[in-house]
């Protein structure tokens, strides 16, 4: 358990860092592609809501101490987003392409409604952008094409992210 966590707290270090350090450098890039979504969607989907939220937390947190968003904004989302993603444990195969992109799109909606609703009680405090815009079908279109590749990725590391009896089923 305690070799679980350690793992997915690296994990999400390194895609927290890669996020903000190399990718939202890159000059041609129009948005950054929410790649920590994606890895707190595969853990929560393996591993079911109270892991899913606790991935989501952390990686909030992480998100939040290196960028300049209001302190929880990304927690409060994130967590939300894995307590969901977990309710579709051990019900969904995400070993395909389809449904990773589904869960990626589905996810990436309603991070966007999510944020929207918090700017209504909050408007100075959150930075966002509108549902209808090429900002948000960019971060959309990002999120659905690395979805499959994320999850392939993070397939690797399945024997440690998920646990043996979840895997045998």
């Amino acid at each position: 358990m305690i070799r679980k966590a350690l793992v997915i707290f690296v994990i999400l270090l390194v895609v927290v860092l890669l996020e903000t350090a190399l990718l939202s450098n890159i000059v041609f890039l129009p948005v950054v592609p929410d790649l920590l979504l994606l890895v707190v969607l595969y853990i929560s989907v393996f591993n079911g809501s109270l892991v899913g939220e606790t991935t989501g937390f952390v990686s909030g947190l992480l998100l939040d101490f290196i960028t300049a968003a209001p302190l929880g904004l990304n927690c409060l989302l994130r967590t939300l987003m894995g307590f969901l993603a977990g309710f579709f444990h051990n019900l969904l195969n995400v070993s395909g392409i389809l449904i990773p992109c589904f869960l990626a799109f589905i996810a990436t909606i309603v991070k966007g409604i999510m944020i929207e609703f918090i700017f209504f009680f909050f408007p100075n405090g959150v930075i966002t952008y509108e549902l209808i815009s090429t900002t948000f079908g960019m971060e959309l279109l990002f999120n659905v094409i690395l979805a499959p590749m994320v999850f392939g990725f993070l397939s690797f590391f399945s024997s440690i992210l998920v646990d043996s009896k979840e895997r045998s089923r």
